[in-house]
């Protein structure tokens, strides 16, 4: 970063054992880098032949192995190598990554022969992603889980407006106390959140950004027509996700309503 000039680009290849969360974070963490360039978007190639195998493989402990997170965390998935297996394992492999994420695109190439255009300028992580991002929310379905990792997509939304220190509140139980349950008593572990909210007293959409335990609030170019109403969209990407308790969650804590969801939330037992 010290050569003078300007990029037009910066592609930064990590391994395939890197968590692409941890690179992402610095965007957020370092203001001095954030000033001089932004993250675009995360993209993710599996390999067609052992792609499959590798999100399956199990983890000690209980940890999310690292192809998994890697697409779960991705904007664009590139599937790579389609000519290599049949169309039945290629089509068993797709469902495997759309059952993790729900909302990336996923490309099918040959020999990694990908059209620029298509990974370039994604503008994921901006304020400008909320323009196609409305679109894509309303069509997101909450996916069930595929593989014994369970990392599944839910999808949901809530009409209003919602307090922007209520919502805060929201997100920071999520991803930074980690004291929220599904019914089975299993710790809810959010890797990606996007989404856009209506904050009270805001003329503009806000989009929602979380990666692990950061998250970002942005107003977008986008105004709240005075003959629409006025909504929330939430996508979370993540592993024993309960869509209704977080959509309870969500209402109670954003709308103030009363607080029929403590069952799930326990300020005494973090997950771990």
């Amino acid at each position: 970063m010290q050569k003078k000039g300007k990029f037009d680009y910066i592609l930064l290849e990590t391994t395939g054992l890197a968590d692409p969360g941890a690179v992402a974070s610095m965007f957020w963490v370092d203001a001095e880098l954030g000033v001089d360039i932004y993250l675009d978007g995360i993209i993710t190639v599996v390999d067609s032949k052992y792609g499959l195998k590798h999100l399956e493989e199990e983890k000690p402990d209980g940890l999310i192995n690292e192809a998994s997170r890697q697409v779960a965390l991705a904007d664009i998935i590139i599937i790579n190598k389609t000519d290599l297996v049949s169309e039945e394992d290629l089509s068993k492999l797709r469902a495997a990554i759309r059952s993790i994420n729900g909302l990336g695109k996923i490309l099918e190439t040959q020999r990694s022969r990908v059209d620029l255009s298509n990974v370039l300028d994604l503008h994921a992580f901006d304020s400008l992603s909320g323009i196609s991002l409305q679109k894509k929310l309303q069509h997101v379905p909450t996916t069930q889980p595929h593989l014994d990792q369970s990392i599944i997509t839910v999808t949901f939304e809530v009409p209003g407006n919602a307090k922007e220190e209520s919502l805060n509140v929201f997100i920071q139980n999520l991803l930074w106390e980690k004291n929220i349950r599904n019914k089975d008593d299993d710790c809810m572990e959010v890797i990606r959140l996007k989404g856009l909210v209506s904050i009270k007293d805001k003329a503009k959409q806000v989009i929602v950004q979380g990666v692990h335990e950061l998250y970002d609030l942005e107003e977008t170019p986008l105004s709240w027509k005075d003959d629409t109403e006025r909504t929330n969209r939430l996508v979370l990407i993540g592993r024993n996700l309960d869509k209704e308790i977080l959509r309870q969650l969500f209402v109670a804590t954003v709308t103030e309503a009363e607080k029929r969801w403590t069952t799930h939330f326990k300020e005494d037992q973090v997950c771990l």
